[in-house]
């Protein structure tokens, strides 16, 4: 039998069969997914307070709530007041906008400013005390410096600067990277 037939009837018969056999096969990521000890039952988040000498009077409710909500969605946890078997609180600690980019020419003006917010986040876990922490979280984001502050927060306070902030505060609580 010649061998180049031969070779040419497998690859025709493997090669739909490989396809059949990929194309039911489904390969699923999360980088959401939590991580929590079964022990672990509730979770308190306590009020953010705003120790920043400047800032958006909304900010602080902004940010509790959306960290409480981002909780109940994605864990298995009861938002409880008082405190929880996990519980996280913090401050709002810098709030503000700063030129970034500046233009030339004999009135140096800035092209770009920068929206940012410090938040320090207080952990304790009272089931394992070894995963308490202290830290803080930065975000920020670069606005075109014809647009008013209250167009940048407007704009990007709420949907961009508190999401991300939320995002890394809840990964560090409860994704195990």
């Amino acid at each position: 039998m010649n061998y180049s037939i031969l070779n040419r009837v497998i690859i025709f018969a493997f090669i739909p069969l490989l396809l059949v056999t990929l194309c039911g096969c489904k390969i699923k990521y999360s980088t959401g997914g939590a991580s929590i000890s079964v022990d672990i039952k509730t979770a308190s988040v306590q009020y953010f307070q705003n120790r920043a000498p400047l800032g958006n009077p909304k900010l602080a409710q902004l940010l509790t709530e959306k960290l409480k909500d981002k909780i109940l969605s994605q864990t298995r946890l009861k938002i409880v007041n008082g405190v929880g078997d996990v519980n996280l609180e913090g401050s709002i600690e810098s709030y503000g906008t700063q030129p970034m980019a500046i233009q030339g020419g004999n009135n140096a003006t800035a092209a770009l400013n920068r929206l940012s917010v410090t938040v320090r986040l207080k952990y304790n876990n009272a089931k394992d005390g070894q995963y308490d922490y202290d830290t803080s979280f930065s975000r920020y984001k670069d606005y075109d410096s014809q647009m008013s502050v209250q167009s940048a927060e407007d704009q990007y306070l709420e949907k961009e600067i508190v999401e991300k902030l939320v995002e890394d505060i809840f990964n560090k609580a409860f994704v195990n990277w």
